[in-house]
């Protein structure tokens, strides 16, 4: 076993998601072949600085190089116990990007323009509930509560549990496309009742938005980000949103403060009067 393996194993022991194992993989595996004519256990901290130097250089974006050091941390620290300061890597400022929000007339275009009854369960279930696209994939039938009218999402980011609202309406949905897809364990089964591809949720996304003539940049967590932004101009505490989303950080959820147009529309513009044309 070498030691990639040995790592991958560790990790699955621990716990960590199947997403983080093979982000840890993928970043460990570039940082070895790099040194590969170097003994990995003796690099220096310039050595580990350098290298997230030629990351940056190539253009990898703030997210990635994280998770590069997320991953440099872990050996070091996790896997061969060196102290902090020996892998410790100045962290990227992240880019302060407000996050695309599609408007509800949009969203329920976007709804009616997927023709497929799965497809568009998929995409009614993920903004309903502000899931992520892990999320939704992982949930398995006993997932639903129709009795207490909630569905329960299970080992989510950072392996945590809650509960998210399930709607009569979904309900409704769930039950139609139960009756015509027959799912056995994953409410939304893939080939041979396995989970469904997240690259098809990408895809199915793509070409419903495109159908919809919605020229914004649509993908699966758009969905997510317009849930808790509408959930916001409703009036919803942003402390519900912050659970319902399954956000560690208050500040994350703030965001959408940021994005949301109910305050905007309640100010007075000085052109208002004006006469433009």
């Amino acid at each position: 076993m070498n030691t990639l393996q040995h790592i991958e194993q560790r990790l699955v022991l621990k716990g960590y998601s199947l997403n983080t194992i093979k982000t840890y993989k993928a970043c460990l595996k570039a940082f070895f072949n790099h040194h590969v004519n170097f003994e990995i256990e003796t690099l220096s901290k310039q050595d580990i600085l350098n290298y997230m130097e030629l990351i940056v250089k190539k253009g990898y974006s703030k997210s990635t190089q994280n998770q590069h050091i997320n991953a440099i941390k872990y050996y070091y620290e996790k896997f061969l116990n060196k102290k902090r300061e020996f892998y410790f890597v100045e962290r990227p400022i992240k880019d302060k990007k407000l996050p695309i929000v599609l408007s509800k007339s949009e969203v329920q275009c976007l709804i009616n323009s997927t023709y497929n009854l799965k497809h568009r369960t998929i995409l009614a279930v993920i903004y309903s509930c502000g899931l992520r696209v892990s999320e939704l994939i992982n949930l398995k039938i006993t997932d639903i509560d129709n009795k207490r009218m909630v569905i329960n999402i299970k080992n989510a980011k950072g392996n945590k549990d809650r509960q998210v609202q399930l709607t009569e309406s979904i309900l409704y949905l769930l039950r139609v496309y139960y009756k015509n897809y027959k799912p056995i364990d994953f409410l939304i089964n893939g080939q041979n009742g396995d989970k469904y591809s997240t690259t098809s949720i990408q895809k199915i996304i793509k070409s419903s938005s495109k159908r919809a003539g919605i020229y914004k940049k649509v993908t699966p967590h758009t969905l997510r980000h317009s849930f808790a932004t509408h959930l916001l101009e409703n009036g919803t505490d942003i402390r519900f949103i912050q659970t319902i989303l399954g956000h560690n950080d208050i500040k994350t959820t703030q965001i959408y403060t940021h994005v949301s147009s109910t305050h905007l529309k309640n100010i007075r513009n000085p052109s208002d009067g004006l006469n433009f044309l």
